[in-house]
């Protein structure tokens, strides 16, 4: 780190240690996602009846918890990116990344909640809530970073810039779509996050395969 970006850094708090935490708690928060299952008769045999009708009833329990950790993975792997380029920090931009760690961590509540109430508006209205929330969080969170290049490099190409912006739009947008869904019919709202690998993938196969056919 230069002289300049030593200036530019908040004292006492570098981005290396800002990563650590956020991996820590985003390691906490989807291993605690799986806890919320709760196994029926523990500590007892259980007959293979009564084993096939758990899997069976809980399915959309696991559903959700594998939803929820699928969109954990994504905002983590957003976050990598997102710091291979910021370079420096200060104090509003560690608060900007705080609160998306305070809504990182409520992701295994609002699993559960949907996860137990599964036909009801708020419970499926709160989950969507926190995914957009958590998406506006990330990109304000390279909106702050990258204007007038003040937490990045110079030599960074505006287009890359602009390209990890619209990716950062997926989760908020399909995030007020799942809002919307649970509004008319709750039980649906989750799978409306099936299409966030569609959006962010698709464009990527579709150019790799034009390029293969020239």
């Amino acid at each position: 780190m230069t002289a300049t970006d030593g200036e530019k850094t908040e004292r006492g708090i570098t981005v290396s240690r800002l990563t650590t935490l956020t991996g820590g708690i985003f390691a906490i928060s989807m291993t605690l996602l799986f806890w919320t299952i709760n196994l029926p008769g523990t500590g007892k045999a259980l007959a293979p009846m009564t084993v096939r009708s758990f899997f069976t009833d809980q399915f959309q329990e696991f559903f959700n918890c594998a939803v929820s950790f699928l969109l954990l993975a994504n905002f983590w792997i957003m976050h990598h990116q997102q710091f291979h380029y910021i370079k420096r920090t200060e104090r509003r931009h560690m608060w900007i990344n705080l609160i998306i760690l305070m809504f990182t961590a409520l992701v295994p509540f609002s699993t559960s909640l949907v996860g137990d109430y599964p036909r009801q508006t708020i419970p499926a209205f709160f989950f969507a809530s926190n995914m957009f929330i958590l998406g506006m969080l990330f990109l304000c969170n390279w909106m702050y970073a990258t204007k007038e290049y003040r937490l990045i490099g110079p030599s960074l190409d505006i287009k890359h810039i602009k390209l990890i912006r619209r990716r950062s739009l997926v989760l908020p947008l399909v995030g007020l779509l799942a809002m919307v869904m649970a509004v008319v019919y709750p039980l649906a709202s989750l799978y409306v996050f099936l299409l966030v690998p569609v959006i962010i993938f698709a464009p990527q196969i579709y150019e790799r395969r034009g390029k293969g056919r020239k």
